[in-house]
């Protein structure tokens, strides 16, 4: 299976907490801060005072800014586990350089309002490097946390769909190997033949084991008959293999009112690419569930190899006078399966004539 790495995406620009945090901090820093560049008049000054307040206002929210860009950039270009290491070392690198360089803007800032009486020198820039490269480590820390903590919610949450479309797919397939519906009608025609035609109610208990046994063991469909199979895929050959016997006891029941057209693909090299167990046993019970058929209007299937790669299954629309209701289950548990096993996904087109699906073939080493 293969596995993607998804980045973390922020719902706003700053988190209810950063933001809490900025707010409590504020009325803190932002006297300290014009306490250390203008002085005790900035508390006696009310010229000095209120622009001491918007210089510093201005000042710290285009750090904050600056600063928190930079620690997402450097989250987003390394943003794996195992990359915690130099994710932390650029981050403090690109946040620390950017520091010394907001501290001496913040000074010229300062001097160049007459108002604050602010002259710019190298010994007012050293102490805000100081202090500003320890306030680096603690926004690093804060924001790396999150990231992290979004990051474990984001597996959690991942790790719960994966399971829940396991047990749907689990069910699914139960589902599909017990079918009683689909068992008694095929005793109920066995029993028909038995009485009628004898040596077809043979061939109709071949095949009907033959189908059972794909069905019933996932994990050890190995045999001459229908070619290798592992569990969660098939190969497209064995899933071939596997149809057209099925096929045969649909037309054993049907007869003239089902049209089934199935490929020969017989030492092509798409044979042993691979596709998810009973994909096309899904969509022909599909076909011959919601749609309506008889002798003198057969409903025509065909199931088709593209040489790019794709089976395409089309049936003719004939929807049944009584609309059976239907959530989809057998085609979204199909699209599921396929979500767990490759980037490709299905395609589904439809009109007033036919209803296609097409699925994509999966190279044997993908996996």
């Amino acid at each position: 299976m293969r596995l993607r790495t998804v980045l973390i995406r922020r719902p706003s620009f700053f988190s209810k907490y950063e933001w809490w945090y900025h707010l409590l901090m504020m009325p803190i820093l932002f006297p300290l801060g014009n306490y250390y560049f203008i002085g005790p008049s900035y508390f006696t000054d009310p010229i000095k005072f209120g622009v001491g307040t918007v210089v510093v206002f201005g000042l710290y929210w285009l750090s904050i800014v600056t600063l928190t860009l930079t620690v997402w950039w450097a989250i987003r270009r390394y943003p794996d586990a195992s990359q915690t290491l130099l994710r932390t070392v650029v981050m403090l690198t690109a946040v620390g350089s950017l520091t010394v360089g907001l501290a001496i803007f913040d000074v010229w800032v300062y001097s160049l309002l007459p108002a604050t009486g602010v002259q710019f020198s190298w010994a007012a820039v050293r102490p805000i490097w100081v202090l500003g490269l320890i306030f680096d480590v603690f926004l690093c820390m804060a924001l790396g946390l999150f990231y992290a903590y979004a990051r474990w919610k984001q597996d959690m949450t991942e790790s719960e769909q994966l399971e829940r479309a396991s047990l749907q797919n689990q069910y699914d397939a139960l589902k599909g190997q017990l079918n009683p519906h689909f068992l008694f009608n095929a005793l109920n025609s066995l029993s028909i033949l038995i009485g009628e035609e004898p040596k077809l109610a043979e061939q109709f208990v071949d095949k009907l084991a033959i189908v059972y046994r794909y069905m019933l063991q996932p994990d050890r469909r190995g045999d001459a008959v229908l070619g290798k199979s592992s569990g969660d895929v098939t190969t497209l050959q064995a899933e071939l293999d596997f149809i057209c016997s099925y096929t045969d006891l649909l037309t054993m029941r049907y007869g003239k009112s089902l049209d089934i057209t199935l490929p020969a693909i017989a030492g092509s090299s798409l044979a042993t690419y691979v596709l998810p167990t009973l994909s096309l046993l899904t969509l022909v019970d599909n076909a011959i569930k919601y749609n309506s058929m008889s002798g003198a209007k057969p409903l025509v299937l065909s199931i088709e190899i593209m040489p790019d790669g794709w089976v395409v299954v089309t049936n003719s629309r004939q929807p049944k006078a009584i609309r059976l209701e239907t959530d989809g289950a057998g085609l979204g548990s199909l699209t599921a399966k396929y979500r767990l096993l490759s980037e490709k996904s299905i395609m589904v087109d439809t009109t007033d004539a036919y209803f296609r699906v097409t699925l994509p073939l999966l190279p044997p080493n993908a996996l």
